[in-house]
């Protein structure tokens, strides 16, 4: 949806069991998080840009929760590959909690990426394939894309 973002694939990250599942993910006991892979060109879209998404898109201040779902794999978190990205990601939080009135850090955790496994094949365009007849993807996620498209229309691919 993004100008310059190549692809996207779900997975999980940030844990220590090898070859996690989304079954074991989902019970908490693998220290995953339930990631998603963006590959971009930094010449179309900034990471700082990605990070303003990022942040508006979810709550990154509740920890190891987001809406109903709760637990360790539901924390928000930033994996980086270099420090670069890792520089950044810790300014922008700063500069996000600076200018906060509300009171209630940032808790998003920055981490270098270890590993990243790939979702199974049926989290692939899980939206896609569901949008209209899933409640969950008509309660939880239309609003969130609604947000994003006109929060950051300038943002969005054109057809």
């Amino acid at each position: 949806m993004l100008r310059g973002v190549l692809s996207v694939e779900p997975g999980y990250a940030g844990g220590a069991t090898s070859n996690p599942t989304y079954h074991k993910v989902s019970e908490g006991t693998t220290g995953h998080a339930e990631v998603i892979k963006i590959v971009y060109d930094p010449d179309q879209i900034k990471l700082s840009s990605l990070l303003t998404v990022f942040f508006a898109s979810h709550d990154p201040t509740t920890r190891n929760q987001q809406g109903a779902d709760v637990g360790s794999q539901y924390r928000s978190i930033i994996l980086y590959d270099d420090d670069v990205q890792k520089v950044e990601s810790m300014n922008f939080i700063k500069a996000l909690n600076d200018s906060s009135t509300l009171g209630r850090p940032i808790v998003t955790e920055i981490v270098p990426l270890e590993k990243f496994y790939p979702a199974e094949d049926y989290h692939k365009d899980y939206y896609e394939r569901n949008k209209n007849s899933n409640p969950y993807c008509e309660v939880v996620i239309n609003p969130k894309l609604e947000k994003v498209q006109q929060k950051f229309a300038e943002l969005l691919n054109r057809p």
